[in-house]
């Protein structure tokens, strides 16, 4: 064509040279003033945003919840419409940005859906591919070409879908645990959600695929990324970069399949403090991602929802920065001055009645707080409950800041004291009891049937002593009696004996 194009532009004249004609001019022309036109389009057209870019600049200008928390550190601006930030452990919150608005999940909704088979299933059940879930798997979604009549385990199903995505592994999956047909697995995700902490989900299938009643929120997504990414082999498996399924008996293909989740080492994207990770992407719910980091002991799970690619890798690291660099881990009994346990006369000492010189009751060396570098420990406000069903436990503190909740300590009661209803408050802090706590500060109550046996046994070592002293004063004054009596009758005989033979002597 361009050969062409250029051919009827010049012509020869009799002497064979090319020459320029008046119409070549013009065809010159009118091609300048096109090429200026379109130019001139492209430029309006690279200058007007795109619906997308529209969108995303909404979203940019959305409230995000936590920053309007006094002397909070500020989080960063993200592109999702939801996004939180959670430390795993403590399920604090460090950065909320309409966390409990009502999302699509796509793919992440696997997360749940391998969970469950992961606390269900022993790895190497076999799960058969049914002609349902074959037949309901759409040929434009993600798959691995799985036949009906075809067999996987249960840990292949699992890399299947953690890595490639695979929506006709996530249905076999499905009916191999709810039986029968994977429509009945729904009741079971949310039967298993609300156990998880969830708020605002209905799930109605296994793997995603859109449907106007499947919606979760991001705060949702984090609580059940809470048990997901506390699981090592589940976190191991996302993070393969390839799925690797050899021919078999029960399947006859070797199927390989790259991950392409771009996060994960190897990938464009890729974080050094990677724990685990799942995407999704429907026309609908767009680009989400569920991924846990950890760095210096910290663990934080972080949810973006209707995203756009590349942003939601690029939110995430963002977030993931932003935890990391403002927030750190307070270990509260190497800390908490406020409930001085080991100075409360009862619960230490050497003569307490149950024989015991060391601490009843005991704040958990393991438990921590989430405290944002900005507070000081003191700042964080604290309270107790004495609702715990932990025979091992006698309360729980619980603390927060301008009402976000940051974690909490168990007062444990110390080896060789099981149980009991011992109740403390501090003197020192009378803000952070109830009124009815109040009442009776700083008065400790202890069971009352230990503290009745423990008298019991207290009062009849007393009797027996009592006993025992009285028994040996007795004997020791019958003893020393006895013997004055002796020698007073000693004394006497021998009296009369020297006047007897006194008067002997006087009679010669």
């Amino acid at each position: 064509m361009r050969r062409v194009f250029f051919k009827n532009l010049f012509h020869k004249n009799s002497t064979d040279k090319s020459i320029c004609t008046s119409g070549t001019l013009r065809r010159l022309s009118a091609l300048f003033l096109c090429g200026v036109l379109l130019f001139s389009q492209s430029l309006t057209a690279s200058a007007a945003p795109s619906e997308i870019e529209l969108r995303l600049e909404q979203q940019r200008a959305m409230p995000i919840q936590s920053n309007q928390i006094a002397n909070w550190p500020a989080g960063p601006v993200v592109n999702a419409e939801s996004a939180i930030l959670m430390e795993l452990e403590t399920g604090t919150i460090l950065y909320a940005k309409n966390i409990h608005q009502k999302q699509y999940p796509a793919s992440t909704t696997k997360i749940l859906t391998t969970l469950i088979a992961s606390e269900r299933c022993s790895m190497d059940e076999i799960v058969e591919i049914s002609q349902e879930a074959v037949s309901d798997t759409p040929r434009n979604s993600n798959h691995i070409a799985l036949d009906a009549g075809e067999a996987l385990t249960v840990e292949q199903c699992l890399n299947a879908i953690l890595i490639r995505s695979a929506n006709e592994a996530a249905f076999a999956l499905a009916e191999h645990i709810a039986g029968d047909s994977w429509h009945n697995f729904p009741e079971i995700m949310n039967q298993r959600a609300k156990e998880l902490g969830c708020l605002n989900s209905n799930f109605v299938n296994p793997n995603g695929l859109p449907d106007e009643n499947h919606y979760t929120t991001a705060y949702d997504l984090a609580m059940i990324g809470r048990a997901f990414f506390a699981n090592d082999m589940l976190c191991k498996i996302t993070l393969k970069r390839r799925l690797e399924i050899p021919a078999s008996d029960l399947q006859p293909d070797d199927i390989l399949e790259n991950n392409a989740m771009q996060i994960i080492p190897g990938g464009q994207y890729a974080y050094d403090y990677l724990v685990g990770c799942k995407t999704g992407y429907t026309d609908t719910a767009r680009s989400c991602l569920v991924s846990c980091a950890e760095r210096a002991g910290m663990k934080l799970i972080c949810v973006v929802l209707h995203d756009e690619s590349p942003q939601q890798y690029e939110d995430t690291i963002s977030l993931f920065e932003y935890g990391f660099s403002n927030f750190e881990k307070v270990n509260v009994s190497q800390t908490e001055t406020k409930y001085d346990i080991d100075n409360i006369g009862l619960f230490y000492g050497d003569n307490d009645i149950f024989g015991n010189s060391a601490p009843i009751l005991s704040l958990n060396r393991d438990d921590y707080i989430i405290l944002p570098r900005t507070i000081a420990f003191e700042d964080a406000e604290s309270s107790i409950s004495y609702d715990t069903a932990n025979e091992t436990q006698a309360a729980v503190i619980t603390y927060s800041y301008h009402g976000v909740d940051i974690g909490s300590v168990r007062v444990n009661f110390s080896a060789g004291s099981n149980g009991g209803a011992y109740m403390f408050d501090s003197p020192s802090d009378e803000s952070s009891v109830s009124d009815s706590d109040e009442k009776n500060a700083p008065v400790i109550y202890v069971n009352v049937i230990r503290v009745l046996l423990g008298m019991a046994a207290a009062g009849v070592v007393v009797f027996l002593i009592a006993l025992i002293r009285i028994l040996l004063k007795n004997y020791e004054f019958s003893h020393r009696n006895s013997r004055r009596t002796w020698r007073k009758e000693r004394r006497r005989r021998a009296k009369k004996s020297k006047r007897a033979n006194h008067f002997r002597d006087f009679d010669l």
